[in-house]
């Protein structure tokens, strides 16, 4: 190296910045190896990014782009901790930003105070009148569907599809009379057939010749999830729609036949809908009363997710933190979601992360999962995940943390999201509040998960055989302090507050309160666990069941029902002891059941329980009292406390 060079080589060490090599690149000065990164809606990406606004000549600034951000700052290397800090402002993406193992240590986060809002699409202008009420705007890419989404966001809202029937469901002839083994039994007792998974027969007075199968989807509810598919054909003699993908259940399942037509301009019923005329390629609106669209803010999504975090088993992505952030609009594509509506991604998501974290998000207004992550040393705390059309949060792997969330009415495109569902091992979901969901509020398999301290109403709006907190094939779980309240039973296989399914073993349920809510603890295919010092209450009667669960512990409980106590298959409860039972119908009843049917019904007796009044003081807020001379008292059941249950301040 030349003197002159050296000279040069140090002067730029001093300033903080170094010559670019490569002919042709951008000119982005190399950073000395620390700092922090800014962007900014008036930055330029040809900046060094090392200041938060522009000089007074307008030399230097910001970067205009978090990608150029995080392009600069991965050039430092990964010895050290790099920081992108955002300022307030609109950021469009036309594209994920991806980050892998070369990112670690980097940290994205809005500056103090600012208001930081990432779009997965673009703002939508250029409005006419399309007869009537309606306008539409023309969409480059949409015939062809290079262009295709099924979420729209207008003046802040996530607007609702063109719908037929208006409300409710069209009932379908399609039939499927085949045995569901259980999920550990195989599912279907015989596969179903291709043509099976892609035809229904409908009703001619409910749809005919008019319907537009280029831009027809329907949605067809099965009983835990449901099938969104796209029509290829119509037999206006047979009376059959062919999908133009599989949906993951035969229509007629489980003896369930509904089904909704979307995206048809028949469907456009009431103010606030819209749909994508594929046929002609447009964009319809229909505006609220008062609504200019000469000033509405719409955004359609081009992407259907924002920010990746990739790493590899080999290569996990390591210590990347994410924060203080809002992101909205993503779409779909068009395909069944399976169980929970899981196959789509996240507005963020992480894929083999190491000690990663989202901290401090608004995710609203998202097509398909609002944050989705597995890997190990996960945190996801104190976000705002709502108005999703899938999941609120998901995650798996090891040593997961998701607590102080609030999320809610999710599943608005997709009813068998879960609002959050979690697998692995080790984690911790604690002191989460969520409500208005369409389906399960918390659904945790896994080993040694705890879910603790959370607050849940209104789930199981449009679902059947879920409930407030699910568990499948746990392993040592514990679901303690826990307060649900508010979930209906909509009719099929049921809603429950605490449910442990096939192959939960070794699980407690502990101080868990639950409070109008038909079933409070559903178990199927269950054994070895303990249900202890709980309180259920309910408006009408109580069910508890057991069907084909064995070596249960159910002990120092209280039920207070208005209505009368059923326990379905008493054999499971190997111990069933020191609870209180009070029925104001003075009716206690044990069910003996051979698998699904019920054998035979009978009184069940006092025992070494109680059927009298727990005289309850206090439970609506959580905070459960009962008088000194309660017989909860002489059986030694602790009174229990989730007035603190949801996200802590």
């Amino acid at each position: 190296m030349t003197k002159r060079w050296s000279v040069l080589v140090i002067a730029g060490v001093l300033l903080g910045v170094m010559p670019s090599f490569a002919a042709g690149e951008t000119k982005v000065p190399t950073l000395i190896k620390s700092g922090t990164f800014f962007v900014a809606p008036n930055g330029k990406n040809s900046w060094s990014g090392r200041i938060p606004q522009p000089n007074v000549d307008r030399t230097d600034g910001p970067f205009a782009t978090l990608e150029a951000a995080c392009n600069t700052a991965r050039q430092i290397g990964t010895k050290q901790p790099r920081k992108v800090t955002i300022q307030t402002g609109q950021y469009f993406f036309n594209k994920p930003l991806v980050l892998t193992d070369k990112d670690a240590g980097l940290t994205i986060e809005a500056a103090p105070g600012a208001n930081v809002c990432f779009y997965g699409g673009q703002k939508v202008a250029g409005w006419k009148k399309d007869g009537g009420k309606l306008y539409s705007a023309a969409l480059p890419g949409v015939k062809q569907r290079k262009w295709d989404f099924r979420a729209l966001v207008v003046n802040g809202r996530f607007c609702r599809r063109a719908r037929l029937p208006e409300k409710g469901f069209f009932t379908h002839l399609s039939s499927f009379n085949v045995s569901w083994m259980t999920s550990t039994g195989g599912g279907w007792k015989r596969k179903p057939t291709n043509k099976e998974l892609t035809r229904l027969k409908y009703r001619p007075e409910d749809i005919s010749p008019w319907l537009d199968i280029n831009n027809a989807e329907l949605t067809v509810y099965h009983m835990w999830d449901e099938s969104l598919v796209g029509v290829s054909a119509m037999d206006t003699k047979s009376h059959t729609l062919t999908f133009a993908n599989p949906a993951g259940h035969p229509p007629g399942a489980f003896g369930v036949k509904k089904y909704v037509v979307w995206n048809v301009r028949e469907g456009m019923t009431e103010p606030g809908q819209w749909y994508l005329d594929r046929t002609a390629g447009k964009l319809v609106y229909w505006p609220l009363s008062g609504e200019d669209m000469s000033k509405a803010k719409v955004f359609a999504p081009t992407i259907e997710s924002i920010i990746q975090i990739k790493g590899t088993k080999n290569k996990p992505a390591r210590n990347i933190t994410i924060r203080g952030i809002r992101l909205s609009v993503t779409t779909t594509p068009l395909k069944a979601g399976g169980f929970g509506a899981g196959r789509f991604d996240g507005a963020v998501s992480i894929a083999s992360g190491q000690n990663c974290r989202f901290l401090d998000l608004e995710i609203v207004n998202v097509g398909g999962q609002g944050i989705k992550v597995s890997g190990s040393d996960l945190r996801i705390e104190g976000c705002h995940v709502h108005h999703t059309g899938a999941c609120g949060i998901r995650f798996s792997g090891i040593g997961s943390v998701v607590t102080n969330n609030h999320i809610h009415d999710v599943g608005l495109t997709y009813p068998s999201a879960i609002a959050l569902q979690g697998g692995g091992r080790d984690a911790e979901v604690s002191h989460n509040e969520i409500h208005d969901t369409p389906y399960t509020a918390i659904n945790c398999g896994g080993e040694r998960n705890r879910i603790e301290n959370n607050l849940i109403y209104r789930a199981m709006l449009e679902l059947h055989d879920g409930g407030g907190i699910y568990c499948f094939a746990g392993k040592n779980l514990v679901l303690r302090g826990n307060f649900i309240r508010d979930i209906p039973d909509t009719g099929g296989y049921g809603s429950s507050a605490y449910y442990l399914d096939e192959r939960s073993e070794n699980c407690l349920v502990e101080g868990n309160l639950s409070i109008r809510v038909a079933r409070p603890t559903h178990n199927h295919m269950a054994k070895n666990n303990t249900i202890r010092n709980n309180v259920f209450i309910c408006d009408e009667d109580a069910r508890f069941t057991f069907p084909r669960s064995s070596d249960f512990i159910f002990e120092k409980n209280i039920v207070y029902a208005k209505g009368k106590i059923v326990f379905d298959n008493t054999n499971a409860l190997t111990t069933f002891k020191d609870n209180v039972l009070y029925s104001t119908e003075g009716k206690v009843q044990g069910n003996k059941m051979s698998r699904y049917s019920r054998t035979g019904s009978y009184q069940l007796q006092p025992d070494n329980n109680s059927f009298a009044d727990p005289l309850l003081v206090e439970f609506e807020t959580g905070k459960v009292s009962f008088a000194v001379q309660s017989p909860a008292v002489k059986l030694g059941i602790e009174p229990i406390d989730v007035s603190d249950a949801g996200p802590r301040p």
